[in-house]
C-alpha cells in the first residue's frame, strides 16, 4: 500500500502569536509565541495546569482566544470555527461509538462530509492496512484491547486526510508496554504520512522519544523550546533542568556547596548562583568532594545514591553492579557538565567551559 493514497501533500505550519487565554481570573495561556514547522512532530510538555491542553484546544478552535493570533498555513484562523481549520484531533478518551463497528467508527467523519461510498471504502482499506486493523473491522469497540481502540481513534483522524493532527495525551490510558509500542508506531506513522503533529503530554519519555521539538510549558508560558537533546543538555532554566531527566538534575546553592567542599570543581561565578549537576554526570573517584550517604536505592541496571555534601542534598546515579562501600563517598564530575543558574530569575548562565 502506498501511504500517498492516504495523505496527498504535506502538513501545514502553525504560528501562535502572543496567544492568551484565561479562566476565572487565572491566566492559563499567557502570551505564548511559537512557530510549528510544517510536517514536524511537536510535543507540548509540562505538569498539570501548565496550559498545554488549553493551547491545543485554542489551536483546534474548541476554545476562543482572549488575545493574540493563530495562523495555519499563513492564514489567520483566530476567529474561525473548528470546522473550518482543516485539522483532526485525537483525545485522551477514545470517544468511540460503542454501537458502531470498527469500520463504521473510522469512516464516521467521511459519511458526515458525504464522501462517496467507493472513496470511503478505499480510504478505509488503506487506513486499516496501515494500522493493522484489517481483521477487526467488523468488531465493536468493546471487543478490542486498549491499544486497538486507540488505533481506531487514530484511524478516524488519519482517514480524514487533514494536514494537521492534534493529540491530547492519547496514550495515558494504556499500560507501559502498549505505550512504548504506540510511541514507536505514532512516530513512524507521522514520518511516513508527513502531516503536522502537535502532541500534548506530561510524560517526558513520550516527548523525548517522539518529538522533533519539545515545548516545555510552565504556568501558561513557554519555559523552553528546542530538541529533546538540546533541552536535556542545555536547560534554559532551573524549572527545565528539574523537569527533564529521571532522576532530575541536582540543584545546589553555589555558596553552600563551596562552604561544604572548597575543592568542588565549579566554573567561576559571581553573585547568587545555583549549581546544576545531573546525577549521571557524577563519578565515584578518590580525591573528590566528600559526601555522606543518606540512602541507597537499587534499581537493577542503576543504583541511586542519596547523599549529603555538608547539608546540601546530592543524588548520584551509578551502575547497578557497583555497590558503594562505607558511609562516605568521594565525588567528582567534569567541569563541563556543571550548569549555572541565576538565583533570582532561575535562568541559565552560560559558561565558557561548555562551549569548548
Amino acid at each position: 500500500m502506498s501511504s500517498s493514497r492516504l495523505f496527498n501533500g504535506s502538513g501545514e505550519a502553525i504560528s501562535l502569536q502572543n496567544l492568551q487565554k484565561g479562566w476565572g481570573g487565572i491566566r492559563a495561556v499567557d502570551g505564548i509565541d511559537l512557530e510549528i514547522d510544517a510536517g514536524s512532530f511537536t510535543v507540548l510538555l509540562g505538569p498539570s495546569g501548565c496550559g498545554k491542553s488549553t493551547t491545543l484546544r485554542l489551536i483546534a478552535g474548541l476554545d476562543e482566544v482572549d488575545g493574540g493570533r493563530i495562523l495555519i498555513g499563513g492564514k489567520d484562523v483566530t476567529d474561525q470555527p473548528a470546522s473550518s481549520r482543516d485539522l483532526s484531533m485525537v483525545f485522551q478518551s477514545y470517544a468511540l461509538f460503542p454501537h458502531l463497528s470498527v469500520a463504521e467508527n473510522i469512516i464516521f467523519g467521511l459519511k458526515v462530509r458525504r464522501v462517496g461510498r467507493a472513496e470511503c471504502e478505499q480510504r478505509l482499506q488503506d487506513t486499516a492496512d496501515l494500522l493493522g486493523l484489517s481483521n477487526f473491522l467488523d468488531r465493536r469497540p468493546s471487543q478490542l484491547s486498549g491499544g486497538q481502540q486507540q488505533r481506531v481513534a487514530l484511524g478516524r483522524a488519519i482517514i480524514s486526510e487533514r494536514p494537521i493532527c492534534l493529540m491530547d495525551e492519547p496514550l495515558s490510558n494504556l499500560d507501559a508496554k502498549l505505550r512504548h509500542d504506540m510511541r514507536v508506531e505514532l512516530r513512524e506513522l507521522q514520518t511516513k504520512l508527513g502531516f503536522t503533529m502537535v502532541y500534548v503530554t506530561h510524560d517526558q519519555i513520550e516527548a523525548i522519544s517522539m518529538a522533533d521539538k519539545v515545548v516545555l510549558l510552565n504556568e501558561g508560558k513557554i519555559e523552553d523550546a528546542a530538541t529533546a537533546q538540546e533541552i536535556y543538555e542545555h536547560p534554559a532554566s532551573v524549572f527545565t533542568a528539574k523537569f527533564m531527566g529521571t532522576p532530575p538534575m541536582n540543584i545546589m546553592p553555589a555558596a553552600e556547596l563551596l562552604r561544604a567542599a572548597p575543592n568542588a570543581p565549579l566554573p567561576p561565578f559571581s553573585g547568587e548562583t545555583l549549581v546544576g549537576i545531573r546525577p549521571e554526570s557524577i563519578r565515584l573517584e578518590d580525591g573528590g568532594v566528600k559526601a555522606k550517604i543518606h540512602n541507597i536505592e537499587y534499581l537493577g541496571a542503576d543504583t541511586l545514591i542519596d547523599c549529603r555534601i555538608g547539608d546540601t542534598a546530592c543524588l548520584v546515579r551509578v551502575s547497578g553492579d557497583i555497590p558503594p562501600s562505607g558511609d562516605v563517598l568521594s565525588l567528582t564530575w567534569p567541569i563541563e557538565k556543571v550548569h549555572l543558574f541565576d538565583v533570582a530569575s532561575g535562568k541559565r548562565i552560560d559558561t565558557a567551559y561548555e562551549k569548548e
